[in-house]
């Protein structure tokens, strides 16, 4: 996968630049947490022959489109969490590489997946915790399914396979024990549903951790990433839809907010009203593009005991390629008289899908449009609402300690995470996961157990208990 966090190559035009970016680029092309740089169109599918020095060697290279092969590697990865289970993902994996791999193919076999598990098993009668976690694995396969819907012949399914996901989700939840509490938190004219998560129902206050998910993750994925590690270690944990993810977005039409404190303060709120809770033992998470939205917070909300950046980023526009982001001029009209003459006529429609999703959680229209198989036609405003989304001045404002991860092949914000570090003036750790032990790439997607093994160590240590 390209490193593009210095110049590109410059080529003669503009146009031809932007002609095909999307393949040419590799899996760079992305803000959250599932890499969109390659496009969503056919592509031969890899073998074991892979490089073995490349960062997903061998029999890791699921397929041999980054884009396609991270998503599966977050699937298979979430199966230690029961977020997935192996022989399904494989499975599924070589039904869609006999099929032809496409955004169709990948689309219609993990919905299949999703379909047959929310459906009672063949030949028995399922009990409770047979359901649950049918429901939790599920809630991937529909995650799966969605996140590459807009390069579909069904664009216009996007917020019916949300709901599908979520409704797995509500139903893993409701069979729990305990079950979640669930509640909408106030925030603007929109709440926030939120899900806290405790080890049992007694009034005992305990520590507790807000997991904030990025830019294109599902509540699937808080539970890989934190609330299991969270309810074994004892802590209560709080999932949430933001501003741009989950219900808000694909439902609500709320598109993500650079002052991601707003958001944080109420949830704090919320947990200090609670009789479980330890309200000086409230630590905050943020994964993918949430390593922005998470310190931002911090900076702002003292109430935060702990924080911790997975990875560290301070400026999600540079996960852009330089050819996206110099389309960017002073001038709104300038800027998307550029975008609609010069580069979406160029543009392959798998390129196409590959920037309606990149830019949807930051723009309402482009949302709707990208539904309706349309490009969006304004350039400026989601751009600049992802360019504000930079907190290189304010992190020096936190106060709490604070952990960044980084990862070995990081694809997404190279370099970052070591920037934010130095920038801490707060009590401070930096760790940095390897491909000696399975863990590169944005996030470890195939070792979100070891992902959580470095992150709940540091947070019992940083936060012991009284």
């Amino acid at each position: 996968m390209k490193d593009v966090s210095g110049d590109c190559a410059r080529t003669p035009t503009r146009r031809t630049a932007l002609a095909g970016l999307v393949g040419g680029a590799g899996a760079v092309l992305a803000t959250g947490c599932t890499p969109t740089g390659a496009t969503p169109a056919a592509r031969a599918t890899a073998t074991a022959t892979a490089s073995p020095g490349g960062p997903t060697p061998g029999v890791m290279t699921l397929f041999d489109d980054p884009a396609f092969n991270f998503s599966a590697l977050m699937a298979l990865g979430g199966s230690g969490q029961g977020a997935g289970e192996v022989g399904e993902v494989l499975t599924a994996v070589n039904a869609i590489t006999k099929a032809g791999l496409s955004s169709q193919t990948y689309v219609e076999t993990f919905e299949k997946l999703g379909d047959l598990l929310m459906a009672a098993p063949v030949g028995s009668e399922p009990d409770d915790r047979t359901r649950q976690w049918r429901a939790l694995r599920a809630a991937q396969y529909y995650a799966q399914a969605l996140f590459f819907v807009l390069g579909s012949d069904k664009p216009g399914d996007e917020e019916r396979l949300y709901k599908a996901g979520r409704g797995a989700w509500d139903t893993f939840c409701r069979l729990s024990d305990p079950a979640p509490v669930t509640a909408n938190v106030p925030y603007g004219s929109t709440p926030l549903p939120v899900w806290f998560f405790r080890p049992d129902t007694s009034a005992r206050r305990r520590p507790t951790v807000i997991l904030t998910n990025g830019s294109d993750g599902q509540n699937v994925d808080m539970w890989t990433y934190g609330v299991r590690a969270a309810l074994d270690r004892g802590w209560n944990a709080l999932v949430y839809d933001g501003p741009g993810q989950g219900q808000l977005l694909f439902v609500n039409q709320v598109i993500f907010t650079p002052t991601w404190e707003k958001v944080v303060g109420p949830l704090v709120d919320w947990l200090t009203a609670r009789s479980d809770v330890d309200p000086d033992r409230i630590a905050l998470t943020g994964l993918s593009m949430a390593g922005d939205l998470a310190p931002r917070a911090a900076a702002f909300e003292n109430r935060l005991a702990a924080v911790v950046a997975m990875p560290g980023c301070l400026t999600p526009w540079l996960g852009f390629p330089p050819e996206v982001r110099e389309i960017l001029q002073p001038s709104k009209e300038e800027t998307n008289t550029v975008w609609n003459k010069e580069v979406v006529p160029e543009l392959p429609a798998a390129d196409a899908a590959t920037l309606k999703k990149r830019f949807e959680p930051f723009s309402v229209q482009a949302m709707l449009d990208a539904r309706k198989g349309r490009m969006f036609t304004d350039f400026y405003t989601p751009a600049k609402r992802i360019e504000a989304l930079d907190i290189t001045n304010v992190v020096g404002r936190i106060k709490m300690p604070t952990l960044v991860l980084d990862y070995e092949d990081e694809q997404f914000y190279p370099g970052q995470a070591r920037q934010m570090f130095d920038k801490l003036t707060s009590p401070k750790d930096y760790v940095k996961l390897t491909a000696a032990t399975g863990a590169q790439l944005h996030c470890s997607p195939m070792a979100p157990q070891q992902h959580c093994e470095v992150v709940f160590d540091w947070l019992n240590e940083t936060l012991p208990g009284r």
